[in-house]
């Protein structure tokens, strides 16, 4: 039971995060934005392959409240993370099961 407990705690933390905490993240660009920027490299910048994408540039396509999207991005993340890493798991766990069980060994009395 106190494990349930935990997993479940933990995703609540993580949806509270990328929900709600992910909209205050700095919207100042990181290093290697900077120094782009100050070596004249950013001229040069190109929109990559996925930015179209449903999730492209941190937030969901469609949605037009900037924090309502990004929120909703992070939501979302954090679901198809927990689906793909729990079906991994559980496909990997069915899969060994049985190789790696160890029998307990019947004891036998001699008195």
């Amino acid at each position: 039971m106190q494990t349930k407990r935990f997993f479940a705690g933990f995703l609540v933390v993580s949806l509270i995060l990328a929900g709600i905490v992910s909209y205050y993240a700095s919207s100042s660009p990181d290093g290697l934005e900077k120094v782009a920027s100050d070596k004249g490299m950013a001229a040069e910048e190109k929109e990559h392959a996925l930015s179209g994408s449903p999730f492209g540039d941190y937030g969901v396509e469609g949605v037009g409240d900037e924090r309502l999207s990004g929120g909703l991005a992070g939501v979302l993340g954090v679901g198809l993370v927990l689906v793909v890493g729990g079906g991994l798991f559980w496909t990997i766990r069915r899969r060994g099961g049985s190789e790696n069980r160890v029998e307990p060994r019947a004891e036998s009395r001699t008195d």
